[in-house]
Parts: structure tokens; sequence; C-alpha cells
């Protein structure tokens, strides 16, 4: 009897963790339809697991710099497409199309083919 309730509150915190894990990987906060091209600076690269991120400093309209949070692939992917951890450094200015976060908050999602230094120079050179 013991063993059947060990096996059932397992089973169950499997499952109950397994829910958490697939809205971990959900987009739906990223507006996917009506993406955004932003040219900045890059005021810090994070290449970190599970995700990576661009903290860029963007000058607005009115003359205000707004700090952008934008989530990238993860190291391992970028990596396949050539990036490194210091393939971006502060200072660096670039240009990037963004699904912006549907809030409405300075933050959004990028990918590595959509990102370039400013002027059109390509961040990584093709293989």
């Amino acid at each position: 009897m013991r063993r059947q309730l060990a096996a059932l509150v397992g089973s169950a915190a499997l499952v109950s963790l397994s829910g958490a894990g697939m809205a971990h990987h959900s987009f739906a906060m990223f507006d996917q339809e009506h993406p955004i091209e932003l040219a900045g600076t890059v005021q810090e690269f994070k290449f970190t697991s599970p995700h990576t991120f661009i903290l860029l400093q963007v000058k607005g309209q009115d003359g205000n710099t707004a700090v952008w949070n934008l989530e990238g692939n993860a190291p391992s992917n970028l990596v396949r497409d050539g990036w490194s951890s210091k393939t971006l450094k502060p200072g660096d200015e670039v240009e990037v199309i963004v699904e912006p976060l549907r809030s409405g908050a300075p933050g959004g999602a990028w990918n590595a083919t959509r990102v370039k230094f400013k002027g059109g120079k390509p961040i990584v050179v093709s293989h």
C-alpha cells in the first residue's frame, strides 16, 4: 500500500512540474505579429542559460533613454550561429528587430539572425 501511495504522489509531482516547464517556454507574452526595429547601445550582453539577454539603451522620440530587456535563445543555439559571450560588448551600437512585450514594457524577444551592428554590418560573418 505504501509503494502505491508513494508512486501516486511521485506521479502527481511529475505531472505538476511538467506544466511549469511547458509554461516557461511560452512566447505568448511577445507580440509576434507586430515586430519592431530598435537601434541602441548595448549596456550588457548576458550569455547565460537558459536564455541570453541584451540590455539595450534606446533613445526615444522624446530624447529620453530607456533600457530594453531583450530575451534571446539559449547560448548553445547561438554558438551554432557563431556567437560567443564576447560577441557583443557594452558600447556596441546595434540594430535589432524584436517581438515586443504585449504589456508595452520596454522588452521583447530577439533572434540572432535579426541583429546587426549599426550601419548594417553583420554581427557574425557567415560560414
